[in-house]
């Protein structure tokens, strides 16, 4: 069962404030592969990944891919980066 851009936000804004949310459904709307890119601050990579992953268990294990996550600080360098 494909996962929804819709449910994936609310289960994510319902955990945790973040600074910064993008869900990007990756799979040409299947929903089976989606990059987000949370913005929050308070824990470190391994432990961010780690909360996302146990936030949104039901919904990746319905996913072929998953990639996220970012602190507000580490997103502003990815933007400046892009730029």
């Amino acid at each position: 069962m494909p996962v929804s851009l819709s449910d994936l936000e609310a289960a994510i804004r319902n955990a945790i404030p973040v600074a910064h949310l993008e869900i990007d459904d990756q799979s040409s709307g299947c929903g089976e592969n989606y990059a987000v890119l949370i913005a929050f601050e308070g824990k470190s990579t391994l432990a961010r990944h780690r909360f996302i992953n146990e936030v949104l268990k039901a919904q990746i294990a319905q996913m072929h891919a998953f990639s996220q996550t970012f602190t507000p600080k580490q997103y502003e360098a990815y933007l400046q980066k892009s730029s």
